[in-house]
């Protein structure tokens, strides 16, 4: 029989043969083929009877942290549960670290630009752009990539490229 079990908060346990949670969680046709309903924020432990290359492809794109294939047998399923969450959690930190990267990264760039715009309209040194930049900053009580953005937007709107 098919079952969605919550065994911890949090974490969903799914077991199917020919399984369809619509709009909820994730669709599973007749074959086996996945197809993803939306993104889950929480760790998906699935057990199956049978297993496929593409199913195996789909469980993984759809975010599954744990395929176990004829494997729901009641002393395995807390180490598989434990061993989903871990995994899970440990791919929400790379995710995060990932976006915190990516943001520093951009902001960066802003202030990189912000400098550049300074330097050719006021023919000042690096580092006296970025000393404007700085001082505006604490002047206004913001932080200096807010700064540079804005410099950068209204160089744009100016006719700057």
């Amino acid at each position: 029989r098919d079952r969605l079990v919550i065994v911890k908060p949090g974490t969903q346990v799914l077991h199917q043969r020919t399984l369809r949670i619509v709009g909820e969680v994730v669709e599973i046709v007749v074959g086996h083929r996945l197809a993803v309903s939306r993104a889950l924020d929480r760790p998906i432990a699935m057990f199956v009877d049978g297993s496929d290359d593409e199913a195996i492809a789909a469980s993984f794109d759809a975010g599954v942290s744990s395929y176990v294939v004829d494997g729901l047998a009641p002393h395995r399923i807390r180490p598989i549960i434990d061993l989903a969450v871990r995994r899970f959690n440990a791919f929400a930190r790379l995710q995060a670290d990932l976006a915190e990267a990516k943001g520093k990264l951009a902001e960066r760039e802003a202030v990189d630009q912000a400098k550049r715009i300074l330097m050719d309209n006021r023919a000042i040194s690096e580092p006296q752009a970025y000393a404007e930049l700085r001082k505006t900053a604490m002047n206004q009580g913001r932080r200096i990539a807010e700064i540079a953005e804005a410099v950068v937007t209204a160089h744009k709107l100016l006719g700057g490229r």
